[in-house]
């Protein structure tokens, strides 16, 4: 906080910045974290928690410039929040599970003051692979939810067959924008699906981009190595060293 307000005061960068400005920043420094947990790297996970906490003391430091809040505001406020939310540590709650805790965290939020809707929590800019997820969490918590796994792999499989009847349409029935709804359809199921079974899609899938990543640039590697360009070559020769990366993983 002491370094915050030298900079604040006598560097001209820090100067001008706002929370407007600032916010860009933060999105890009969050990413940055993302990407050094995904690569189990502790150092840069150490450095890019150190980015975000600049950042909060930042804003906090602006906020108090017009008499808004506090570092010690924001603190407070968080620690007040904890507290109210896990009754079965800090009140007379039983819970037997993680999933109970998690109900309980949405119902709670739900009493809170101008909590109008479940889903009213759910930032409208996050990625929609993100809010998909999100949003079928807090429907689940308050009940709103499929009774057993199978229920929701018939669901994903009706949703396939639906965009597949639209596909099948030729000429003028088919609907562009009805495809593209029911391929919506299909993605929200495979999400729903991948939270039955405890797996993150959007970890799942970033990490099967990366894979994808690795093994091309293998295959622009080698056929740089080789003398060829990949306009050049056909796909069975590039399914070659394609091939090559997979076994090398």
């Amino acid at each position: 906080m002491q370094i915050m307000d030298e900079l604040r005061e006598n560097c001209p960068w820090d100067k001008e910045q706002t929370l407007d400005s600032l916010r860009h920043l933060t999105l890009e420094e969050t990413y940055e974290l993302s990407d050094s947990i995904l690569e189990r790297d502790m150092e840069g996970i150490k450095k890019e928690l150190g980015d975000l906490m600049l950042h909060i003391v930042f804003y906090s430091r602006i906020a108090s410039e017009i008499n808004a809040f506090s570092i010690r505001d924001v603190l407070e406020s968080i620690i007040e929040k904890l507290i109210r939310r896990h009754p079965h540590i800090y009140g007379d709650v039983e819970v037997k599970s993680a999933g109970e805790v998690r109900d309980n965290w949405e119902k709670i939020k739900m009493s809170e003051k101008g909590r109008e809707s479940v889903l009213g929590g759910v930032p409208n800019s996050l990625p929609a692979l993100v809010k998909a997820y999100r949003i079928q969490e807090k429907a689940s918590g308050v009940g709103f939810d499929w009774d057993h796994i199978g229920q929701v792999w018939e669901k994903v499989a009706e949703e396939m067959h639906e965009f597949k009847e639209e596909l099948e349409k030729s000429g003028e029935g088919q609907d562009r924008e009805k495809l593209e709804m029911e391929f919506g359809d299909i993605l929200f199921a495979l999400v729903n699906y991948a939270r039955f079974i405890d797996i993150n899609p959007e970890t799942a899938l970033e990490r099967t981009n990366r894979k994808f990543i690795r093994r091309f640039q293998y295959l622009e590697r080698n056929a740089k190595a080789s003398g060829r360009l990949l306009h050049q070559m056909s796909l069975e020769e590039m399914d070659v060293f394609w091939n090559e990366a997979k076994k090398e993983e």
